[in-house]
């Protein structure tokens, strides 16, 4: 066995820093959507102006700038449409260099692989640590054109990331590139004319706490009347005094509605977001608001009761209860979700799946401990080959949405989730707690043993089992024994030095499935380097 990988601490995971929450602006007249539309068409126009200008800028913007641009907004809207137009401008242009860097560190990922691989033998089978060579001559010569290729994006790349360019599209690139396959899309040009320019609008106001309602721009009463400050060019369509349009639609948030209203009664900041959804014909409004920073739970009292360990799968969650020693108590548990058919679909899968466990959870006031799993480095093609399945299923499988959903879940419910690291989980409680958990009524399956190595983690425990001492003799009159290392033993985790000499009378040194496991087996007299064996009590409840 080759050497491990340094595992990182487990630790609590923060709730979220902020709530959004959505409804239907339902009931609204065909002059109200004409005034939406000629708003969040104009702001649009302001909006992209200032991207356009904002990405000229590049790595030279300063504070002076950014009021700058305030100031020549203010005069074709408002002083705070400007202020919500040029924040916004700021961060999609940082999300832009966030998503630049990424695209290089994937490319430097790819160029390494490539060209580790062309340096092997064609045919050469790797390991588990390292892909092999290529399978042809074909196949080597085909990628070395593809090294050139990344080489050369990687060189473009950089460039712009040194010069401070970014590459945006207000309304995203693949509506973009839809508008040259509009057979594909089953689209008109009229249809994507539509769906572009509603994508472009900018109908956002940030809030503002002291200010009534929360929103000076967009106002939204505790009754459930919505209102919008019209910006100059548009003044003379108001229908409510000082500039203000008010809309005919009164609206009322079904999930959250409670935590609004005791913002906007109590004058504290909201942000609201309005859109179109040109597919359903509908228009709908957004509040968002930020949490204020909560205390952590220690992780010593996230680990009073035991934790339940949750393995993530393609099309399940596996979990498992353990108590505060490590022990699995009762029975696995499965909460499974189908991932196949629309985005919605799948969301509402995910949302079904984890509100069951979180309610469980709730009911016998557990903790969940899950892995910090971040499979980025996994999908790429470099890495995995000709293994489109596995990429497909890697890909698939929600990670980075189920994280955040629970998360957000989690601290609604007062549930505290403990993040472990991913590595060896799978294969350590497949290897040391599958077989042990198995019995004739119960049959464990990979995914239990994995939830049961998920959770040891997460309670500072070690996964991997200890091999059983030597018995008295054949009839094993001690009973089942397991000797364990306890959690404050320096590199229990880790691998065990190799030990010369017998190990049992049938299986060598340094062979068998417990190779690294020289001292958990002596017959009686022996003694070790590091003193004499002392069993620890039993690791299982069964």
């Amino acid at each position: 066995m080759g050497g491990l990988r340094e595992m990182t601490a487990p630790f609590v995971v923060p709730g979220p820093s902020g709530v959004s929450i959505r409804t239907r602006l339902g009931g609204l007249s065909a002059g109200d959507e004409k005034v939406l539309r000629l708003v969040g068409d104009l702001l649009g126009s302001l909006a992209s102006r200032d991207l356009k200008t904002r990405c000229a800028a590049g790595l030279e913007h300063d504070s002076e700038r950014w009021a700058e641009r305030k100031r020549g907004l203010t005069e074709e809207s408002s002083s705070r449409w400007a202020g919500s137009i040029t924040k916004a401008t700021h961060d999609q242009w940082a999300l832009a260099r966030r998503g630049q860097l990424a695209h290089i560190q994937s490319l430097q990922a790819g160029i390494e692989t490539i060209t580790h691989r062309l340096s092997l033998p064609v045919g050469e089978k790797g390991t588990k640590r390292a892909p092999g060579g290529y399978r042809s001559k074909q196949e080597w010569c085909a990628k070395s054109r593809r090294l050139h290729l990344l080489e050369d994006r990687l060189q473009a790349a950089r460039a712009d990331r040194e010069a401070g360019v970014v590459h945006v599209v207000r309304g995203g690139k693949r509506l973009l590139n839809t508008r040259h396959h509009l057979n594909a899309a089953q689209l008109t040009e009229p249809d994507w004319r539509q769906r572009w320019q509603a994508g472009r609008r900018f109908l956002t106001a940030d809030g503002e706490s002291g200010k009534r309602y929360g929103n000076e721009t967009i106002r939204v009463t505790d009754a459930g009347e919505v209102s919008l400050r019209l910006p100059a060019p548009l003044a003379h369509l108001a229908n409510a005094p000082h500039g203000r349009y008010v809309l005919t639609a009164r609206v009322s948030f079904a999930h959250r509605g409670e935590q609004w209203a005791d913002r906007v009664t109590a004058n504290r900041a909201v942000a609201y977001h309005i859109h179109e959804d040109i597919d359903r014909g509908r228009w709908y409004l957004t509040a968002s608001w930020t949490n204020p920073p909560v205390t952590l739970v220690p992780l010593a009292t996230a680990r009073a009761g035991g934790p339940v360990g949750v393995d993530t799968n393609a099309d399940h969650l596996a979990a498992w209860r353990l108590d505060e020693h490590g022990n699995p108590v009762g029975e696995p548990l499965r909460f499974g979700y189908d991932l196949s058919g629309t985005a919605d679909h799948r969301d509402a899968q995910v949302r079904h799946a984890l509100i069951r466990l979180l309610h469980w959870a709730k009911r016998h006031s557990l903790a969940i401990a899950i892995e910090d799993l971040d499979f980025t480095a996994e999908t790429t093609r470099e890495k995995h080959g000709r293994r489109k399945r596995f990429r497909k299923l890697i890909s698939g499988m929600p990670t980075s949405r189920l994280r955040a959903r629970l998360v957000s879940m989690a601290a609604e419910l007062g549930i505290t989730i403990v993040a472990v690291d991913p590595a060896y989980t799978s294969k350590w409680g497949a290897q040391h707690w599958q077989r042990p958990l198995t019995s004739t009524t119960r049959k464990t399956t990979r995914h239990d043993a994995a939830a049961v190595a998920i959770g040891r983690r997460a309670l500072g425990h070690p996964i991997r089992r200890r091999t059983a001492p030597p018995l008295h003799d054949q009839s094993d009159r001690a009973g089942h024994r397991t000797v364990q290392a306890r959690p404050g033993t320096p590199g229990r985790e880790g691998n065990r030095p190799r030990i010369p000499g017998p190990r049992t009378r049938s299986v060598g040194a340094g062979r068998g499935e417990n190779a690294v496991d020289q001292n958990a087996q002596h017959r009686s007299g022996r003694s070790t380097e590091h003193g004499f064996w002392q069993q620890d009590s039993l690791p299982l409840s069964l």
